[in-house]
């Protein structure tokens, strides 16, 4: 059985900064990008970053420059250090994974996985 399973996430008041970490198992960790993604109106798997198996890593414009994504495969983990927060940081930030050469989407595929998320919030 395949489980990604989020932790981290709290409430922080404007600029200050949490590291959400996301634990992967049943699966060939490096066989497969990560993601970080947060429901909004409108989207509801959109990307705050992604991390191919080849370490390389794409942000939204809003995460620029605050936050940073990086994946260890010793410990199969994948992690969302997030700085200088925001209040429209706030919500819930869910872990996803997709095989190596598929493009992101959103639902269940059967090259896809999903964590159920935690949840941030941030106040002004």
């Amino acid at each position: 059985e395949v489980r990604l399973v989020e932790s981290g996430g709290a409430s922080v008041q404007a600029g200050g900064s949490l590291k959400l970490s996301c634990a992967v198992s049943g699966l060939t960790f490096d066989d497969f990008d990560m993601g970080w993604f947060r429901p909004a109106p409108g989207d509801e798997c959109a990307m705050v970053a992604t991390i191919s198996h080849s370490q390389k890593a794409n942000y939204a414009h809003s995460a620029k420059g605050r936050f940073t994504i990086s994946r260890d495969s010793a410990k199969n983990t994948v992690d969302l250090q997030m700085n200088n927060l925001k209040p429209e940081d706030t919500g819930v930030y869910a872990c996803g994974a997709i095989r190596a050469g598929y493009l992101w989407v959103c639902g269940k595929y059967h090259y896809n996985y999903w964590g159920q998320g935690t949840h941030v919030n941030v106040s002004s």
